[in-house]
């Protein structure tokens, strides 16, 4: 019978936290439910919470995914280049398509911040749940083996693999707007979140790019800040006549 606690043995020194549904619940989600749940719960600890945090389990676990989609893209596409194997590869390890896949999970709402991120709305932002991805990564190898992790982390990438295709190396919006910039000598534009409305589950951000060749930034709303960054950069694009 399994216990309804954590228990937190040294070096982490963490407090003992209760295993409710929750935390059972993320463990479904996850697919995989942890045999030494200390591990869970440093996975989920923000540096903001205190010393013992998540940040070694991140960085290794940020290897293993780099590693992990690497391969798998290499088997998939035989024929591609380096280069366009790189692009295919940033698409899915960076910290917005983490995000993405940590809210899926619900994520969020089981992560153990310090007060300062819980007032500020730590658990919504996209660095600190994309970090807890990799650590999540980290922790699941810790406790196991590459070959169990591999596993786990190409069930959670399933779908975007299936839908990934050469073509997606295209340089997209916020790539050439940055080119552009660069290209000129100017500062890089700069995205901000100005609102995010409605329910966690649906929410709706309102992004705004600002670029110095414009006297007003540019604002585009989309289900996940990614898109409406994309849809931002594409505007400042038609208005420069780009």
């Amino acid at each position: 019978m399994q216990s309804n606690l954590i228990y937190v043995v040294n070096p982490w020194r963490l407090k003992v936290l209760s295993l409710n549904t929750k935390y059972q619940r993320l463990q479904q989600r996850l697919g995989y439910e942890f045999k030494t749940p200390a591990l869970l719960q440093l996975a989920l600890t923000h540096r903001s919470h205190g010393a013992h945090n998540n940040e070694r389990l991140e960085f290794l676990g940020d290897s293993i995914l780099n590693f992990v989609i690497g391969e798998a893209l290499f088997k998939r596409f035989g024929d591609v280049r380096e280069g366009q194997l790189s692009r295919l590869r940033s698409q899915l390890v960076m910290g917005e398509t983490l995000a993405e896949i940590a809210r899926e999970f619900q994520l969020g709402e089981c992560l153990i911040l310090g007060e300062g991120e819980m007032k500020t709305g730590g658990h919504k932002r996209d660095s600190i749940l994309a970090d807890s991805v990799e650590a999540l990564i980290g922790a699941i190898y810790t406790e196991t083996n590459f070959e169990t992790c591999r596993t786990h982390v190409l069930a959670w990438y399933v779908k975007r693999l299936a839908l990934l295709t050469v073509d997606m190396t295209a340089k997209d919006s916020k790539s050439q707007l940055q080119e552009h910039l660069q290209g000129l000598r100017k500062p890089l534009p700069e995205y901000e979140v100005v609102e995010a409305a409605g329910e966690f589950h649906a929410q709706i951000f309102t992004i705004e790019c600002r670029v110095v060749l414009l006297k007003q930034p540019v604002r585009a709303q989309a289900s996940n800040r990614r898109e409406a960054e994309k849809l931002a950069a594409t505007e400042v694009l038609r208005l420069l006549n780009i």
